[in-house]
């Protein structure tokens, strides 16, 4: 398993960076909805239409409308569909600690899992799009930063971790993962804020605050798809990518974190 998963990594991260570095947005953005496309057929895998093809089909195709229509949006409404999104995020960090009861009580409909997708879907291949057309090294960036919070979390964990994060959830998550994960993040911030973004003095505190709040919402964009999983029965939301499962799985941290960190930097004029 762990040679089947770096043999997937060590082939898709240089392809994904060579995408970043040389395709122009537009091509980057169609490259993404593709994925996007897979992510949405694996988001319906977490709903009740697991088993209902057309249904699957159908979301799909309403799925492309969607992000081509997100492509098109002027800037106002581009910049409401990263708020709602972040929003959304902001009410599942509320949602984590009462698993599974909340669920047992309220368990979300279908069709309500399926308009959840298209938002966190369009907003996140928006959100990339968009940091992209801010130079490839700033998407780097991100991605850099959601690897720290995952590889700090990894090793912290394994090292210092005793009390559980949210053991109903995801019972390998520590607390002192999450904290080694931030402080990781904290540091590439300021590398990556001096030398990608040339920042200095109270914008590089900016970008830190920002970083670290990033990374806070990629541990509930992870969390949030292993409840969802959970509620529906299933270890992986697919087995697309050998030793990873599906692509859901790898990209569930970058559905929180895009928006927010796009949203974020818009706002701190970055």
């Amino acid at each position: 398993m762990l040679m089947q998963r770096v043999i997937t990594a060590l082939i898709l991260l240089p392809l994904l960076l060579l995408l970043i570095w040389f395709a122009p947005t537009p091509w980057l953005y169609a490259a993404f909805c593709a994925a996007g496309l897979l992510i949405a057929w694996e988001w319906t895998g977490l709903t009740a239409w697991r088993g209902e093809a057309p249904k699957r089909y159908a979301y799909l195709a309403v799925t492309a409308l969607i992000l081509l229509g997100a492509w098109l949006a002027p800037s106002g409404l581009r910049g409401a569909l990263l708020a709602v999104a972040s929003l959304w995020w902001g009410c599942a960090f509320l949602l984590l600690p009462g698993f599974p009861q909340n669920f047992q009580r309220h368990p979300p409909a279908a069709a309500v899992m399926a308009l959840l997708g298209l938002l966190l879907i369009a907003s996140t291949l928006l959100a990339l799009a968009l940091l992209h057309e801010r130079g490839p090294l700033k998407l780097i960036y991100l991605f850099f930063l959601i690897f720290a919070a995952d590889t700090g979390a990894y090793f912290a964990g394994r090292r210092f971790g005793r009390h559980k994060l949210a053991p109903n959830i995801s019972p390998g998550k520590t607390v002192e993962g999450a904290i080694g994960g931030l402080l990781l993040c904290g540091v590439w911030s300021v590398i990556g804020g001096i030398a990608i973004f040339g920042l200095q003095g109270g914008a590089l505190l900016s970008l830190l605050a920002l970083s670290l709040l990033v990374a806070v919402f990629s541990i509930v964009g992870d969390l949030t798809e292993s409840m969802f999983k959970r509620v529906a029965g299933i270890k992986d939301s697919g087995n697309i990518l050998p030793g990873h499962g599906g692509i859901l799985d790898r990209v569930d941290s970058i559905l929180a974190a895009a928006p927010v960190m796009v949203l974020g930097l818009q706002l701190l004029g970055l």
